[in-house]
């Protein structure tokens, strides 16, 4: 099972490379604006693929353009670097 990170962990990755992140409760999300309707269901693809390899699955909400990811490791019951490894990978594909 996965290794729950601390607070101050996770703050310290919402602060650096994961700024445009944030914390709710036990998860962290982003809202990612795509320029279509068609580029957002793309990234939704691409970040499945990734999510897949990983065998570690996002939250994910398709409204229009906007596209949001909640990340948590339900089996460990809050955050893990799970979390913020899948996080660093949607950013990348987010660009």
């Amino acid at each position: 099972m996965a290794e729950l990170l601390r607070d101050e962990e996770v703050d310290q990755a919402l602060a650096g490379a994961l700024s445009g992140w944030s914390r709710e409760g036990e998860a962290i999300t982003r809202s990612v604006e795509a320029a279509t309707f068609m580029d957002g269901i793309r990234l939704v693809e691409q970040v499945a693929e990734v999510a897949e390899d990983l065998d570690h699955h996002p939250d994910i909400d398709i409204r229009w353009r906007t596209v949001t990811f909640r990340l948590s490791t339900h089996s460990a019951g809050g955050l893990t670097g799970m979390d913020l490894r899948l996080a660093a990978d949607i950013d990348r594909l987010a660009r």
